[in-house]
């Protein structure tokens, strides 16, 4: 069905024809030339890698392990893990790079490899157009019967992980502990399901359910953490007159709640409350990507911070992040990136934080939201036939609006006074996603109908 190389690293759909899908031949050749780029880079061999739970996962995961020990490097398998964990392992083992094996919020016929460098965060444009360039010649050398490399488990990487959160200077495990929350959890049939109730566990939390908590890759709904896919968890909150929902995507580097009457906090505002909670304490600079809201910008110039905007993807932003000295960052999905933990989306990290904010605030988490600024993001995609040139769509797109400020930093965004719609291709599918926000749901709504339109006739 697809295959898409990216910032986002190597995903496609499990099965098909070769070079137009992820199959058990191109997860060997991408594995092959990122093992074969860490080889020219030093002599550490030592790799990590962990999936999440889909179907695919452990089928993947041996061709992956098995190339790459064949290859001569050394792997450390954390097994069912989630994508921050196998980024902070990277460090933890002073590794020289990992992969991750999840499509992240894509349905469950979708896979990917992610790629890390030794700092366990993903490579650098430049770096994954070498290493697709690698791919594309098949220049791999393989190591002879004596020199193939080692297979290790790793169990105690989540602890590792959690461990790490708990020691963060504005985690406050005492004040989370005493307010007794009482905690809903959709972990989508995925490594969520171990690792948010480990953590919650380990910050005093007693009363957690988890919703869809068999790790067994079969979705019980779309992965992508957005409110028409959260309607269970919502109806679970308030049935049971819980504190709070979580809902995290299948990798657990998405984050957005549920609020204590089942409406959404908005994974948009995740980032910011978070952002409000750490700028309280610290100082400083933010950072998210063009489709975010401008709440976080609000809340950065309240504190005395400047905001920054990045181009999409993760690799970018923290970019930008390092280059401004962000103290916090992270995308408006519901990605939340703490630079003094680790530079990677992390939805642990996110929890315990928001969870210190909500207990100092002696607030309800609806109480919460409401002192944040008011506005509304209408997210929207359309699918792309092979053979549209998106470019020539854009310029048209383009040229119809020329009376508006326009920004093509990444793909197109046009501002109306105060709202904006962001057009952009996906880094991980073959869709053109159109955001539009506004103080005003319906005119967030009606500002996207109507690109939609354009970019309908325009194809």
């Amino acid at each position: 069905m697809a295959l898409i190389k990216s910032i986002s690293g190597i995903r496609g759909t499990i099965g098909g024809k070769t070079n137009d899908n992820l199959t058990p031949l191109d997860v060997v050749k991408f594995t092959a030339a990122y093992g074969s780029w860490l080889m020219q880079h030093g002599s550490n061999k030592k790799l990590i890698i962990g999936r999440d739970g889909r179907i695919s996962g452990e089928m993947v995961s041996n061709l992956v392990v098995n190339t790459l020990i064949g290859l001569g490097l050394d792997v450390i398998d954390l097994g069912l893990s989630t994508t921050p964990t196998v980024e902070m392992a990277v460090k933890f083992e002073n590794a020289a790079g990992g992969i991750i094996l999840t499509a992240s919020h894509n349905p469950k016929e979708w896979n990917a490899l992610k790629l890390l460098n030794n700092k366990g965060e993903f490579i650098s444009g430049d770096e994954g157009k070498f290493i697709l360039e690698l791919a594309k010649k098949e220049d791999f050398n393989f190591a002879t019967v004596d020199k193939l490399g080692t297979y290790t488990k790793d169990e105690m990487a989540l602890a590792k992980h959690i461990d790490a959160i708990l020691q963060h200077e504005l985690v406050d495990v005492k004040a989370i502990k005493k307010k007794n929350f009482s905690i809903y959890v959709d972990a989508v049939n995925s490594t969520g399901a171990i690792a948010v109730p480990a953590l919650l566990k380990a910050l005093g939390v007693k009363e957690i359910v988890v919703l869809n908590e068999e790790v067994n890759g079969e979705f019980a709904h779309n992965p992508e953490p957005l409110p028409e896919h959260l309607t269970e968890l919502s109806n679970q909150v308030t049935k049971n007159n819980a504190d709070l929902g979580i809902a995290v995507d299948p990798d657990v580097d998405r984050l957005c709640f549920v609020c204590e009457d089942g409406s959404m906090f908005g994974e948009e505002y995740t980032l910011v409350a978070v952002a409000d909670y750490v700028l309280s304490k610290r100082k400083g600079n933010t950072v998210s990507n063009l489709s975010s809201t401008r709440a976080l910008k609000d809340i950065t110039v309240r504190h005395g911070g400047e905001y920054f905007p990045s181009t999409v993807g993760e690799v970018n932003v923290v970019n930008k992040m390092k280059a401004v000295n962000a103290v916090i960052g992270g995308e408006g999905n519901g990605g939340i990136i703490v630079p003094d933990l680790h530079y990677g989306r992390d939805a642990l990290i996110g929890i315990a934080l928001f969870l210190t904010h909500l207990a100092n605030s002696k607030k309800t988490i609806k109480q919460l939201r409401n002192t944040y600024p008011d506005y509304f993001i209408s997210k929207n995609k359309i699918a792309l036939q092979n053979g549209i040139d998106v470019k020539d769509v854009f310029e048209k797109i383009k040229g119809k609006y020329k009376n508006q400020p326009i920004n093509t930093e990444d793909g197109l965004k046009i501002e109306f006074d105060n709202d904006w719609v962001h057009l952009r291709t996906s880094n991980t599918e073959p869709i053109i996603r159109i955001y539009a926000e506004s103080n005003f749901e319906t005119t967030a709504d009606n500002i996207a109908k109507r690109l939609m339109q354009d970019i309908g006739e325009m194809m």
